[in-house]
C-alpha cells in the first residue's frame, strides 16, 4: 500500500487507535503527574485528526486556527509529550526539520520514500522487505526490537518536471 503524505490532505485515523493512544496519553499524564490544560488538550486533538508527518510550525499554524494564544513552545513541549510516551514518533528525513507522525502500532508498520527534490514523502507497506529483514536477523542471530527504511531519491512529478524542463531547452 502507498499513501503519500506531501499533500497537506488529512489521512484517516482509526477511531480504534486514536483511542488508544489517547489513552496511552492520559497514563502517561497520571504518571508524571503532568496537568492537562486546555492548550494542550488543543494541540493533541489537532495532532491525531491531522496528517502525517507534520512538523512543529505546521501544527502551530493549524492550532491557532483554534486557538491564537498557542505558542510556538507550547507546540514544541506537547509534540516532545506525545512522542516521549509512544503516541507520536519523530522523523528526521535529512532536512533539518523533526516531523511528527501517529506512533506505529505493531500492525501498522510502514516505511517512507522521500524525494530530494521536492521534499514529498510516501508512506509505503511492502511484506516482501518486512520478511526479508526477518530472514536476514534470523541469519545472524539478531533480534530486531524496531527498524526504519528510507530511501532518498527523486519522485516521478519531479522526475517528469526536469525532463520536461530538459526537454524544452533542447
Amino acid at each position: 500500500m502507498v499513501r503519500t503524505m506531501s499533500e497537506p490532505s488529512h489521512r484517516p485515523v482509526d477511531d480504534a487507535l486514536r483511542s488508544r493512544l489517547r489513552e496511552r496519553l492520559e497514563l502517561y499524564m497520571a504518571r508524571k503527574k503532568l496537568r492537562s490544560t486546555a492548550q494542550r488538550r488543543v494541540i493533541v486533538e489537532t495532532f491525531l485528526e491531522g496528517r502525517a508527518h507534520v512538523t512543529i510550525e505546521d501544527l502551530l499554524e493549524i492550532v491557532r486556527t483554534r486557538d491564537k494564544g498557542i505558542g510556538y513552545a507550547t507546540v514544541y513541549r506537547t509534540l516532545k509529550l506525545l512522542a516521549e510516551c509512544g503516541v507520536a514518533s519523530e522523523r528526521k528525513f535529512g532536512d533539518g526539520l523533526s516531523r511528527y507522525e501517529l506512533a506505529d502500532d505493531d500492525d501498522d508498520h510502514h516505511d517512507h520514500l522521500i524525494c530530494t527534490s521536492c521534499g514529498g514523502i510516501t508512506e509505503f507497506e511492502e511484506p516482501r522487505i518486512e520478511k526479508l529483514q526477518e530472514v536476514v536477523a534470523a541469519r545472524h542471530n539478531f533480534q530486531v526490537t524496531t527498524h526504519k527504511l528510507e530511501l532518498y531519491g527523486i519522485c516521478q512529478a519531479c522526475s517528469s518536471a526536469s525532463k520536461k524542463g530538459a526537454g524544452q531547452r533542447n
